[in-house]
């Protein structure tokens, strides 16, 4: 069954379900890149500051080879890193990303965060107290470079990720070619409805990451919720007869949201694709967003001395 495309502000497409690969361990990438195009999915999600798109590049080179798809038949995205955020230096940064895809475009190349790091050095560099160091550039003049890079043919498209109400606004005030997407943590804890109300009202299509609540994140406490193993996530998975995690990805597809699951395991790769042949009531969809608790997996506290912390004001 054919993925739904979104029609994004510039009149591209993209799939509505893709392959996200944050965390997904090198050695593991190729096979999993593999499996994911025989399965059917032609959106994969990609960022230099995973370190495997070497590997995500080596897969889809071998299906191009093997006739199994065209590279006009998938979407390919990634996002420029913040010690990037220098002018001067987004080119360049995405020239490394197209070199280690073994691409000649993007389709879609997002600012990964507003909060630009010193350039030069480490993708995590620390000032002399071991803190993030953090670079002065703005992220509007950082957009200004992204626009060039459409004019140059290198991208088909732009966007953001993880930018706030505000963030997203002072982008669009500076904008000869606005963001077609805000790339944001959703899922049944954190819904974003405001933002993403925002977003849509300002035809800025929303990308929904760590839709299954991102269990493998590296700072995970022992304590933490396990959204996959939520009693009442797993109940509405009962009556369905499908997996939670198939359950939380029909949620953000009858959001309209864009939504890019991760993992490497290709019986659940093949699952995670296994979800257009059902609908979730308009009653389990009102359940689920009542489980809003504005619980963030991805919180970056301790960039919370940052000027651009997207989440420092509980800003939306």
């Amino acid at each position: 069954m054919p993925v739904p495309d979104v029609l994004l502000n510039n009149g591209k497409t993209i799939p509505i379900l893709g392959l996200g690969t944050w965390g997904s361990p090198k050695g593991e990438v190729v096979q999993a890149v593999k499996d994911a195009i025989d399965i059917g999915y032609r959106h994969i999600d990609c960022a230099h500051v995973y370190q495997n798109e070497d590997e995500v590049g080596e897969g889809i080179e071998a299906k191009i080879a093997e006739g199994v798809v065209k590279r006009e038949e998938l979407f390919i995205t990634s996002k420029l890193w913040n010690t990037f955020h220098s002018p001067a230096l987004v080119r360049g940064a995405l020239e490394t990303t197209l070199k280690n895809l073994r691409l000649d475009y993007l389709d879609l190349y997002l600012i990964h965060w507003p909060m630009g790091y010193k350039e030069g050095g480490p993708l995590f560099p620390n000032d002399d107290l071991g803190k993030i160091a953090y670079s002065d550039v703005d992220y509007v003049d950082t957009w200004k470079e992204m626009e060039k890079l459409v004019e140059a043919g290198l991208v088909k498209s732009i966007g953001v990720s993880n930018f706030n109400k505000r963030q997203v606004e002072r982008v669009l005030e500076v904008a000869a070619i606005p963001p077609v997407t805000n790339q944001i943590e959703c899922h049944p804890y954190l819904t974003q409805k405001k933002l993403i109300e925002f977003c849509k009202s300002k035809n800025i299509a929303i990308t929904a990451y760590s839709p299954l609540g991102s269990p493998n994140r590296p700072w995970a406490k022992p304590d933490d919720p396990v959204l996959l193993q939520d009693a009442k996530i797993v109940a509405i998975a009962d009556k369905y007869g499908k997996t939670s995690a198939q359950i939380l990805i029909r949620y953000q597809l009858q959001l309209g949201n864009i939504v890019i699951p991760k993992s490497v395991t290709k019986s659940r790769i093949a699952s995670n694709f296994d979800v257009f042949n059902f609908d979730l009531s308009a009653e389990d969809i009102a359940t689920i967003d009542n489980f809003n608790c504005n619980g963030r997996f991805v919180p970056l506290d301790n960039h919370r001395t940052h000027p651009h912390h997207p989440f420092a004001n509980d800003e939306y």
